[in-house]
């Protein structure tokens, strides 16, 4: 009955307001926090790539364990894909709370927007836009990346982004994730204060540059990695190996050393 009361008139049993408000929007701060420094890190491991084949493919087996598993293990990978859905749905969830339900709620949120020309209201209708494209584009990413743990690497990565036609999905959920996640990083700074030190106006100033250069960098390090992968896909499939293994270099010399001496 109390969750019956609670739930028409947004007040307990004892006349207090519900605080249940609030504790979702603590998760959805601390699930977009977790995703957004998770999706930093994510992009700086994929663009191992730019750095060489052999280095994307050290990148790889590190988190496949490797170093206490021999050859390492792609469960591993699923396991951790599987963890980061959780949390992106779940965030999604909480993020949906805020989302107008109608028409007629976004054509006034739209108005008022327009009427205060408050730049970060305006921050939020992108923010809003490009997580509802990421809940389709970044599912679609993660599924794919727990059912095939094992096609991680410098060719099979490739070839899926090249001759399996990812690249365009790809394309539009670097673009969602660049824009959602430095919005979402700054609106959550801004929220909770946390870099508001004596003077929050000039703090928030400079929050807004620190966010744009970070879209930036990371857009351009995002497209410069998906060129590089569609180099090597386009690469291996007019050589006609699309679906080999990429075997290290280290390991080609040794084969070719034991050959000789043999």
């Amino acid at each position: 009955m109390s969750d019956l009361i609670e739930g028409y008139l947004g007040k307990t049993v004892e006349r207090k307001k519900s605080r249940m408000p609030a504790k979702l929007d603590y998760i959805q701060s601390a699930t977009g926090l977790i995703l957004g420094l998770f999706m930093w890190g994510h992009m700086l491991l994929v663009s191992s790539i730019l750095v060489s084949k052999d280095f994307m493919y050290s990148v790889t087996k590190f988190l496949e364990a490797s170093f206490i598993i021999e050859g390492g293990s792609p469960l591993l990978v699923s396991i951790a894909a599987l963890v980061i859905f959780i949390i992106f749905i779940t965030h999604a969830a909480m993020g949906m709370r805020k989302l107008p339900g109608n028409f007629k709620q976004y054509q006034v949120m739209k108005a008022h927007a327009n009427n205060m020309g408050h730049e970060d209201t305006k921050l939020w209708f992108t923010q809003a836009f490009t997580g509802f494209a990421m809940f389709f584009l970044g599912s679609v990413h993660l599924y794919i990346i727990m059912t095939h743990s094992d096609a991680i690497g410098p060719y099979a990565s490739s070839d899926r982004v090249w001759s399996e036609w990812m690249w365009p999905l790809y394309i539009l959920l670097l673009l969602a994730v660049e824009f959602h996640g430095t919005i979402g990083l700054y609106r959550l700074c801004v929220k909770w204060g946390w870099f508001d030190g004596n003077d929050p106006k000039a703090s928030r100033a400079k929050l807004k540059t620190v966010k744009k250069i970070l879209t930036v960098f990371f857009l351009v390090l995002g497209f410069a990695t998906l060129a590089a992968y569609m180099k090597i896909g386009m690469e291996n499939a007019k050589a006609g190996t699309v679906g080999q293994k990429y075997v290290p270099t280290a390991q080609v010399i040794e084969y070719k050393t034991t050959g000789r001496i043999a």
